[in-house]
């Protein structure tokens, strides 16, 4: 037990900072409210009203653009996922781990070529 004490110790630390945070925050912070605030938040698409027939839909679609951008950080969070551990312990690791890194890095560079193609990287 005397192993996982400092881990405890520092576990409760920071759950009563977060939780001593958020109380604070809550009684000394401003109170300003206004519709905007209020609103749930939508990434810069402005929600549209219900509408009266039900046939209708309010919702609507996201811009391709979008889409590319979150493949491109998933893309590029997963290489460096990948990449950190590899980095760390290249000098132990053998030509195999060199060549499987190459054929992954291969592969990233076909999806950061094509997002690049379809114009996920233009920011008009």
């Amino acid at each position: 037990m005397n192993v996982y004490t400092p881990i405890l110790v520092l576990g409760a630390i920071a759950a009563l900072f977060a939780i001593g945070s958020v109380g604070i925050a809550t009684f000394i912070g401003p109170r300003r409210y206004n519709r905007a605030k209020l609103e749930a938040y939508e990434c810069g698409i402005e929600p549209l009203l219900p509408a009266d027939d039900a046939k209708l839909a309010t919702g609507q679609r996201f811009p391709v653009k979008y889409y590319l951008t979150a493949m491109l950080f998933i893309i590029f969070d997963i290489e460096i996922v990948f990449l950190y551990p590899w980095a760390v312990s290249f000098d132990s690791l053998g030509l195999f781990a060199a060549i499987a890194m190459m054929l992954f890095l291969f592969n990233v560079s076909v999806a950061y070529a094509y997002e690049w193609r379809r114009g996920g990287l233009a920011w008009d």
